[in-house]
């Protein structure tokens, strides 16, 4: 008990630092931070935007920057600055789930990729960095908030403390399955990829993988992976691959992307934020992404791959407090924001829009859901739970079969006459 004690003692202490040097590489000192720090927007553009050794121009308007590996965004951070990178993971998390056959693979889902692949490559030693633009921070509500969600004492959910009428005032609403209970070393997931019709600009709709640790107080770790369309963030309704991830429930730490220091990126093929192509049709071809989030047992860093064989890079385990051990829940499934402008529930679409009783080919899906156990194995998760605040907007259905192993259907439409 001592022992365990001692360690929580150290990771709280390490996260104080981490905090403190995240403030200070964002311009806000401890004596500043309760004021609202104004940059100039060029200052601000020149810290996102680092000097490119090629760059892309995207079929969708996007430009994307091929960085040296040793000048992306998170060697902003004091403590990174004379880090070394990792140029791949020590371990891999052993799969002794449940696999989807070759044939059922091809026939039900096909390859996906990112749209600026169609107008070139980024070279080795180098990683694709989505440029931003000023017009991307003048929307943001301040332009330090830019890359930050905006915080919600029920984002992510709490399934089981939570009061629904509490949840629905902070305009965020999920369908969702969950695991509590275990310390939890990662999360795999296969999740098709649609693009939900979003009501106004400053709502969005995203499918993700939560990896959690701590209480949904001051103190939560959380790091996100999955695809989103977010009007705000990124000035159009393309889906886009994301990840998020904060240390201290979404105050100060942590971001969208590479949009703050933090997040380390090995991989020189897939960009954080640029679109995904193709996407799946109602009662047409699904296309799908596989998503796994891992601790590193030998240097404590969490992990991401994309994909079979991209692993993007990693978060040092000294970001986080909890997460420096394990997380206590993993969570996978849908959110959106219902901001009820016009005093009805939003029509933002949650998935493909669907309610999950469609099922195959027009509701959206996660199958072979899987966690990570202190082994280092795969394995499907035991207790899962579901949750969502009013199944008349947006649902979730659960099942097991040998191919898909543990999955879901989740989402819908909105309003909807059930869901005035």
């Amino acid at each position: 008990m001592e022992l365990v004690m001692i360690k929580k003692m150290v990771a709280s202490f390490l996260f104080l630092v981490v905090l403190l040097a995240e403030l200070q590489a964002e311009g806000i000192t401890s004596t500043h931070a309760a004021r609202t720090n104004t940059l100039p927007l060029n200052q601000l553009l020149k810290r996102f935007n680092k000097p490119p050794v090629k760059s892309i121009k995207s079929p969708d308007g996007d430009i994307i920057d091929c960085v040296n590996i040793a000048h992306q965004p998170a060697f902003d951070h004091p403590l990174l600055r004379n880090h070394t990178v990792q140029i791949k993971p020590n371990f891999h998390p052993f799969s002794r789930g449940s696999k989807v056959s070759a044939e059922t693979k091809a026939k039900e889902s096909k390859p996906i990729t990112q749209l600026w692949h169609l107008k070139g490559s980024c070279p080795k030693g180098t990683i694709p960095i989505r440029r931003t633009k000023k017009e991307d921070i003048l929307r943001a509500s301040a332009a330090q908030n830019y890359g930050k969600k905006k915080k919600s004492p029920t984002n992510p959910p709490q399934p089981r403390s939570a009061q629904p009428d509490l949840i629905s005032q902070t305009g965020h609403q999920h369908a969702i399955v969950y695991v509590e209970g275990d310390k939890y070393y990662g999360a795999k997931a296969t999740l098709n990829v649609w693009e939900p019709e979003i009501q106004q600009s400053n709502e969005f709709s995203l499918s993700q993988i939560w990896i959690l640790g701590g209480t949904f107080g001051q103190d939560l770790n959380s790091i996100e992976a999955g695809w989103q369309v977010s009007p705000d963030l990124y000035g159009d309704n393309r889906t886009r691959l994301f990840t998020y991830w904060t240390s201290d429930a979404y105050e100060a730490t942590g971001c969208y992307n590479l949009l703050c220091t933090g997040f380390i990126q090995i991989n020189n093929e897939i960009a954080m934020g640029a679109s995904i192509f193709p996407l799946s049709a109602y009662r047409g071809s699904q296309y799908d992404i596989t998503l796994l989030v891992w601790k590193d047992p030998s240097e404590g860093n969490w992990w991401l791959q994309f994909g079979n064989k991209y692993v993007l890079g990693y978060w040092p385990g000294f970001l986080f407090s909890y997460l420096a051990d394990s997380a206590t829940m993993i969570e996978w499934g849908g959110e959106v924001v219902n901001s009820e402008s016009d005093g009805q529930h939003t029509t933002t679409q949650m998935g493909s829009g669907h309610f999950p009783e469609e099922g195959f080919g027009k509701a959206g899906y996660f199958r072979n859901i899987q966690i990570v156990d202190g082994g280092n194995n795969l394995r499907d998760p035991k207790g899962l739970s579901i949750f969502t605040e009013q199944s008349n907007c947006y649902d979730v259905q659960n099942g097991k079969s040998r191919d898909w192993g543990t999955y879901f259907f989740y989402g819908g439409p909105g309003r909807n006459p059930s869901c005035p």
